[in-house]
């Protein structure tokens, strides 16, 4: 099993970090197929192969997920992805 430990700084308020986070999540749900929940800050989100979330803490996000067989030869795939699209919207 790989693990992905990311962290991203940002200077936006909270709700519109919320809202950035929660575009990230649907849109690499659009095309990996994740099913995701808030709860509190936290952001879970899973499909066969992955399991992460993503904490949203003052000034920075937190992204934690433990990557499958299939998904881990893809680590640093997915890595750059997630910071790619970190990056663009908080």
């Amino acid at each position: 099993m790989s693990r992905i430990d990311i962290q991203h700084a940002h200077d936006l308020p909270p709700d519109a970090a919320r809202r950035a986070v929660e575009d990230a999540v649907i849109k690499l749900g659009q095309k990996v197929g994740l099913d995701y929940r808030w709860e509190g800050d936290t952001v879970h989100f899973v499909r066969t192969g992955v399991d992460g979330r993503i904490d949203l803490l003052p000034g920075q996000v937190h992204v934690t997920a433990k990557l499958g067989l299939l998904f881990a030869a893809m680590r640093g795939t997915i890595e750059s992805e997630l910071l790619r699209i970190l990056k663009e919207r908080l």
